[in-house]
């Protein structure tokens, strides 16, 4: 394995403490434990509060991660091709693969997301609670779908973020189509076939068209 430093991409300023703090201690116990080599001396811990470094920001991801991932009680292949994905984007190869470690021992673990979330609220800026909630949309969508319990499970976080709810709308939308809004519109059912849409929406164009 490489050191155990590497991944954590410059090293823990906040998250070294609190809840994210006492996951990590338990998911590199369980590497430890299952003869998987982590080399401490290269750990840069650097306490601090109110300051991010991308170690903060990795492991954050990695916690609510694993929380939205088992919110519809199964963790999928193409979510956790997602989550690689995206931390070979961010930290390279290298770095990805020792976080994918992590994240699997993370995953057996229960997440207080309440408290998880409380302590990146009072480290980490607007705009990183941003991304992290699109972000964990992302995971949502990457098997095809967002389910309503994702949903529920990603309002309730970025409630607890500060997060407001039109910024959440925002973000909501480029991953879930609301379709309600247009069959309002069509005066149809949300279960309505194509055909009948169809109709109705050559029904609409007629009677609004310019011409009448």
């Amino acid at each position: 394995m490489a050191k155990f430093g590497k991944w954590i991409g410059g090293g823990l300023g906040w998250a070294f403490g609190g809840p994210i703090g006492a996951l990590l201690g338990y998911a590199v116990g369980s590497m430890i434990d299952n003869a998987r080599r982590v080399d401490f001396d290269t750990y840069n811990a650097r306490p601090g509060h109110g300051r991010t470094v991308a170690g903060d920001f990795g492991v954050s991801l990695l916690v609510l991660s694993a929380a939205v991932m088992k919110a519809d009680g199964r963790v999928l292949k193409s979510e956790l091709v997602y989550v690689r994905m995206f931390f070979e984007k961010q930290f390279g190869k290298a770095s990805a693969r020792e976080h994918m470690l992590l994240f699997r021992e993370i995953l057996k673990q229960d997440v207080d997301v309440a408290e998880v979330c409380r302590q990146i609220r009072s480290n980490m800026g607007v705009h990183a609670r941003l991304q992290m909630i699109h972000y964990l949309f992302g995971i949502a969508k990457a098997d095809g779908s967002v389910d309503n319990v994702e949903v529920d499970l990603i309002q309730k976080i970025a409630g607890l973020l500060n997060i407001g709810m039109g910024e959440f709308g925002s973000i909501k939308a480029m991953f879930v189509k609301d379709s309600h809004t247009a069959y309002k519109i069509l005066a149809l059912n949300p279960k309505a076939t194509d055909s009948e849409v169809k109709k109705a929406y050559r029904k609409m164009a007629v009677k609004y068209h310019p011409d009448k």
